[in-house]
């Protein structure tokens, strides 16, 4: 199910929110960002992916509140890269900013992470990438990151300490142009870096969830994590590595 365009008019950034199971985060995160960028001309696109709860019913009441709210369905999950994915293909904005639908990522830090790619006329920096600082979260669970992230920085060289933070900004026809796979989220600075793009970081805050229970395990994300790796690791490797540069 795809909701229709509300304006004719092109926003200048598009925010992607997956979702599944959310129903008690929906409008907390709605009003967070109205306030954070309702002097901005953006559009939101909130993607559920698959819920079995209220989440939907109360997409549709935002929908109906906020002239900057969209709203995709998957009937079936798809995982949240696939919800990501879909979310930039029905966007409209050429600059994308995506955060996580539980409410630990503040909307305020979305100005400032789409600024560089507003400001980069030349078109060089594909991707900006917030790295979290003082997380919100269980011990077990930023032992379980850190495992994750120092493990993916040696072997992919990505220069990022954070890859699991859902705050990322990107030019959406650079995104589109990348190999799309399961779980590709957690691997776009490296991806990014290895298709001829330059990659920006910027420290962002973080909070903890809103409501509702996440719908990962550590032991869940450990056992996908190798494969990934070893796949992404393969696949920078005959990445083409250069691009045509648009002049400023």
């Amino acid at each position: 199910m795809t909701q229709e365009n509300k304006t004719d008019k092109t926003p200048d950034f598009t925010l992607v929110v997956p979702m599944k199971n959310e129903e008690g985060n929906v409008a907390f995160l709605a009003q967070a960002i109205d306030e954070a960028c309702g002097a901005m001309a953006f559009e939101t696109i909130f993607v559920d992916d698959g819920s079995d709860d209220g989440t939907l019913t109360k997409l549709k009441e935002i929908a109906a509140t906020y002239d900057w709210a969209r709203y995709l369905v998957h009937p079936v999950s798809g995982g949240q890269s696939s919800a990501v994915h879909s979310g930039v293909k029905a966007a409209r904005a050429a600059v994308i900013a995506t955060i996580d639908g539980d409410g630990q990522n503040p909307p305020a830090e979305v100005p400032g992470l789409v600024a560089p790619l507003l400001e980069d006329k030349a078109e060089v920096l594909g991707l900006v990438a917030g790295q979290r600082v003082k997380r919100q979260d269980t011990w077990s669970k930023k032992a379980a990151s850190k495992f994750a992230n120092d493990l993916r920085g040696w072997m992919l060289k990505d220069g990022t300490r954070d890859t699991g933070c859902g705050l990322k900004a990107f030019r959406r026809e650079a995104f589109l142009e990348l190999p799309y796979f399961n779980n590709m989220h957690r691997y776009l600075p490296a991806l990014f870096k290895a298709f001829g793009w330059e990659v920006g970081h910027k420290d962002v805050s973080h909070a903890a969830r809103n409501a509702g229970a996440s719908n990962y395990t550590n032991f869940q994300r450990a056992l996908v994590g190798v494969h990934d790796l070893l796949g992404v690791s393969w696949l920078i490797k005959r990445a083409k590595k250069t691009r045509p540069q648009k002049d400023a």
